[in-house]
């Protein structure tokens, strides 16, 4: 019997050699992968009940704990009551008064003249980037730029749009790219605040110094920044620059935020523009209401002076686990953010090490080619500001463990005549 057009598709898929290589190691190492999750409770402190054991959840991106804060949990109930679950319709169309409300705090905690909500970050690049430049315009991506921008800048150059790299986080080489590229109307350069998978920062003040000289806009995806870094956690920006002059900032309202959908900071005139030329902002669904009343509390929680108290809570558990990480020799990529990654290596290696600390009672993500380079797997530990000291304890008692069974690449021992 032959195979249907279905089957064919599948096997065209299969084709593919990332997907030869992922269902790989999903078939190699069914226990170790450890993804697609199902996850049965979730705990004030982080425990999580998921394989039928319960562990200490070092994989969440809700930084600051919001999600179970009283207050955020109330407003989505009653906006529930107030709106019901969804507006049923494209912003285009029409808004929910929440959604403006929202717009309007989220600017003036951020400190941009407007704010533009988005369905989620991923929406907001694949929407904006190709938005933003056209024919005669150039699009520059740093090479580690996050997926979705790169994705973004896929259907920007599709619709033909000029696409270049410069090497990570290198202000000279972004110079360069730039010089090569000869005449351009104007250029947009996309990079992250934050790089997801190590925690790292870029050095924005070269950056943009680099466009200003080169008629260049600075398009920061501050997705992991959003809430945590900053003067009242309004990301790496305005803290790096002082002002928004020659910036479009992307934020995450489902990371630090623990609410949902994204935004871009810009002024009222781009909030205009992006209006008419994003398309995910047209043609797609809206965040559903009750997330939009629970934005307006979290950014009254920025705003307050306890917001200082819960970032205090959530720095002095980032410092507990990178100090301890450090003591144990390990090769910690991070440290300045909430995103802390331990170097493994190998692709097996990492995904075993990932299953050796979940059954001793702690999740972390095992990370892998392709989101970072072949042979360069790590162990992505998310901290949060309601993870307990002893639960940072005991993910270090763990991580001992796993070095006295398996080799894992130690950082370099400091020559104390060198030492500051």
């Amino acid at each position: 019997m032959s195979s249907s057009p279905l089957q064919n598709l599948g096997q065209a898929i299969r084709q593919h050699g990332l997907v030869r290589f992922l269902e790989h190691y999903v078939r190699e190492y069914p226990d170790a992968h450890l993804k697609g999750l199902v996850v049965d409770h979730l705990g004030p402190r982080r425990e999580m009940d998921v394989n039928g054991r319960r562990v200490i959840n070092f994989g969440s991106d809700s930084f600051l704990g919001l999600d179970q804060d009283p207050r955020v949990q109330t407003a989505i109930a009653q906006a529930v009551v107030r709106w019901g679950a969804h507006n049923g319709a494209s912003r285009a169309f029409a808004s929910v008064r929440s959604n403006e409300e929202a717009e309007e705090k989220l600017a003036t905690w951020l400190g941009t003249e407007a704010a533009l909500i988005y369905p989620s970050v991923s929406l907001a690049n694949l929407g904006a980037l190709p938005g933003l430049v056209s024919k005669r315009d150039l699009l520059v991506l740093d090479e580690h730029a996050h997926n979705s921008m790169q994705e973004g800048a896929k259907i920007a150059q599709a619709n033909g749009a000029r696409v270049a790299m410069f090497s990570h986080a290198d202000p000279a080489d972004l110079e360069r790219v730039l010089t090569d590229a000869g005449e351009y109307r104007i250029a947009v350069v996309a990079l992250d605040g934050v790089y997801s998978m190590t925690g790292a920062l870029p050095p924005l003040v070269q950056l943009n110094e680099v466009c200003l000289r080169r008629n260049a806009v600075l398009y920061v995806d501050d997705a992991h920044a959003t809430a945590v870094l900053g003067h009242k956690g309004r990301g790496t920006v305005l803290d790096a620059l002082g002002n928004y002059d020659n910036t479009l900032v992307v934020g995450s309202l489902s990371k630090g935020f623990s609410c949902f959908g994204a935004f871009i900071g810009c002024t009222k005139d781009f909030k205009f523009l992006l209006k008419l030329r994003s398309s995910t902002f047209i043609f797609g669904g809206p965040v559903p209401p009750p997330y939009l009343d629970a934005v307006c509390v979290v950014c009254d929680i920025l705003n307050s002076d306890e917001y200082e108290q819960i970032h205090a809570r959530l720095e002095g558990n980032v410092r507990q686990l990178a100090e301890g990480a450090a003591k144990l020799g390990l090769v910690v990529l991070g440290g300045q953010t909430p995103i802390l990654s331990v170097l493994v290596g190998d692709e097996e290696a990492t995904l075993n090490a990932g299953l050796f600390l979940f059954e001793r009672g702690f999740y972390v993500q095992s990370v892998t080619f392709p989101a970072v380079p072949y042979h360069a797997g790590v162990l992505r530990i998310q901290v949060n500001a309601n993870h307990t000291g002893a639960a940072i304890d005991g993910l270090l008692a763990a991580l001992a463990e796993l070095q006295r069974r398996v080799v894992l690449p130690t950082a370099p021992t400091k020559d104390p005549r060198q030492a500051a």
